[in-house]
């Protein structure tokens, strides 16, 4: 797979390059966002979606036993973990089901908690739903990598109102892997408490070694019993707009539950061509997987290292995890929204403004660095002079 190989992804109704205008105000900035890759998705996915479409029949269509049988596989051969197929359940996208489970498993007026700075649709789903929200805010050390405050933790979970925990794991935006210390630690404060875990694990096959992804529900089981965990092969092959996720549910009145919120909405379904790509990407992905990684690693590494050589108002730690950078800004001194004026219309970059993260994103923005090298060099080169424009200035 050759990864330098720049595809165009103008004209192509594409969130990320056909509505810049609409996010930005800037046509010409170039977009480093909406967390997809401007990469072509696996052959082997391209060779079962041709297979499929060739068939020319997209009627109603439910997930064969392959289909889990491929999930199983791929989590035991990756994860490490065993897991049962009727545990299983499709999904349109995590998203979804995120709402779905805090409206199945809690109350209006229930608590609900995240670790900020959190994937905004954290705050929706609980919002949303007419659910307290509360938040037990990442700690930053000093050298930009972040941990979690397992004393404030307790402090929220032992007054009782605290009914789920939605989980990013892996953590969208900082890029954390958690340990399997970290998550057992955390398990034993929520199976105390009472607390259902939802783990968020869509970005667990985008990870970097020496790190290693523990599954939520392989802790335990009494940890397995008392969480859920939402996966999906978007993230890892490039296939978000075919609408696949899978929810992994090892309790089974939790998997009843899950499934009568389906039924309630009409979601059970899943499509003639997610289905397909999702096994094929399962059984034969694995080598593209890990040439990716390597290339997405280079990426990130090239923007370390011109960051701490050219751009000395910008630090940023590596991530463990995703195809995603957290890059803080806070030396230029600007707000979110002056930060972002400054990044779409000088230095002509769309990327995330970290504000939508929660407070603890103010003054930092993510950067998307799943897309040709080319594209990230280009990046740096707009940000360096912009920067050398607004030193000028000072």
């Amino acid at each position: 797979m050759n990864f330098d190989l720049a595809i165009d992804r103008n004209r192509t109704s594409c969130e990320k390059w056909d509505n810049r205008q609409a996010v930005f105000g800037n046509p010409d900035a170039l977009p480093m966002w909406v967390a997809d890759m401007d990469f072509a998705a696996p052959p082997a996915v391209i060779k079962a979606l041709h297979e499929r479409v060739e068939h020319g029949v997209f009627g109603y269509t439910f997930p064969p036993v392959s289909y889990k049988e491929s999930i199983v596989d791929w989590m035991q051969t990756r994860h490490n973990w065993s897991i049962q197929p009727e545990w299983i359940q499709n999904c349109p996208g995590v998203v979804p089901a995120l709402s779905l489970l805090v409206e199945a498993f809690t109350s209006p007026g229930d608590q609900v908690m995240i670790q900020t700075p959190v994937y905004p649709p954290f705050y929706q789903v609980v919002k949303e739903h007419g659910r307290e929200l509360i938040t037990n805010p990442l700690i930053q050390n000093e050298d930009g990598s972040y941990v979690m405050d397992f004393d404030h933790l307790e402090q929220n979970l032992s007054g009782g109102q605290v009914k789920m925990l939605i989980l990013c794991s892996p953590h969208n935006p900082v890029g954390r892997v958690w340990t399997r210390e970290e998550l057992s630690r955390l398990a034993e404060l929520c199976i105390r408490y009472d607390v259902l875990v939802v783990s968020d694990e869509i970005h667990s096959d985008l990870v970097f070694e020496p790190s290693k992804h523990v599954p939520y529900a392989a802790l335990s089981e009494e940890a397995a019993l008392n969480s859920i965990i939402c996966t999906a092969p978007s993230k890892t092959f490039n296939i978000a707009g075919l609408n696949t996720a899978n929810m992994i549910i090892p309790n089974e009145q939790h998997r009843s539950k899950f499934r009568k919120a389906l039924k309630r909405y009409a979601l059970g379904s899943i499509t003639p061509l997610g289905a397909a790509a999702t096994e094929a990407a399962y059984r034969e992905g694995g080598e593209w997987l890990d040439t990716l990684l390597d290339y997405i690693r280079g990426n990130m590494e090239l923007v370390h290292r011109y960051a701490s050589e050219h751009l000395p108002e910008v630090k940023l730690s590596l991530p463990e995890s995703t195809y995603l950078l957290w890059l803080d800004f806070r030396k230029l001194g600007m707000d979110s929204d002056e930060l972002n004026r400054f990044l779409v219309h000088e230095a002509k970059l769309g990327l995330n403004k970290g504000s939508t993260f929660g407070d603890e994103g103010e003054g930092f923005m993510r950067m998307n660095v799943a897309c040709t090298r080319a594209t990230v060099q280009e990046a740096l080169s707009r940000l360096h002079n912009a920067l050398e424009a607004w030193r000028a200035r000072k």
